[in-house]
């Protein structure tokens, strides 16, 4: 191995501690938390280590909004592998992006919320972003019914998805029925 691999190897690996440890901070007190200060502490590099790979926050955050639109493509794919029809794929990828959202709150936040200075619905749009709309229509597209476009009605079933993950979070809808409101989300978008 010559002395330049060896150098993008380490520059990979500091890149990847960084995130991983802006996620788990985020995830545990929130993102206001991740100061590039603290993960230089926490990753006992200094500052200007941490600029070498990033030029601040926003840059993080976009950096985990993109490892996390891969994750959730692959959950949603691999959800809806397993499920025979349609329908029961609708219904998959409606648990798996619920789920996805419940599970990694930072990360979705990150995605959908804050700033991470990336492009949405554009040409310029970064492919983990563009792949995970595209496992959503590859396994929505069948049930969008006769006239309709399946690019509108996946976004338009990805928006219900999104308010009903971000209002249950809030508080704003009761837990308990969040498993009826997304059968009731597939039985009334998705046609037979």
């Amino acid at each position: 191995m010559s002395v330049q691999e060896r150098k993008e190897r380490e520059r990979a690996g500091r890149e990847r501690l960084i995130l991983a440890t802006a996620r788990e901070l985020a995830e545990q007190q929130g993102w206001d938390a991740v100061t590039t200060r603290r993960l230089a502490e926490r990753i006992e590099y200094s500052q200007p280590v941490l600029y070498s790979h990033f030029r601040g926050k926003r840059e993080i955050i976009g950096a985990v909004a993109l490892e996390g639109a891969a994750e959730m493509a692959a959950e949603l794919r691999a959800a809806a592998s397993a499920a025979d029809g349609p329908r029961a794929r609708a219904a998959a990828v409606a648990r798996a992006y619920v789920g996805f959202a419940e599970r990694n709150p930072a990360v979705y936040d990150a995605m959908f919320q804050l700033d991470g200075g990336l492009a949405f619905a554009r040409e310029d749009t970064p492919e983990p972003l563009k792949d995970a709309f595209a496992a959503l229509l590859e396994n929505l597209g069948d049930v969008a019914g006769d006239g309709v476009a399946p690019e509108l009605f996946t976004e338009v079933f990805w928006a219900a998805l999104h308010g009903l993950a971000t209002l249950t979070r809030a508080g704003r809808l009761p837990p308990p029925e969040a498993d009826r409101r997304l059968q009731l989300l597939v039985h009334r978008l998705t046609l037979p």
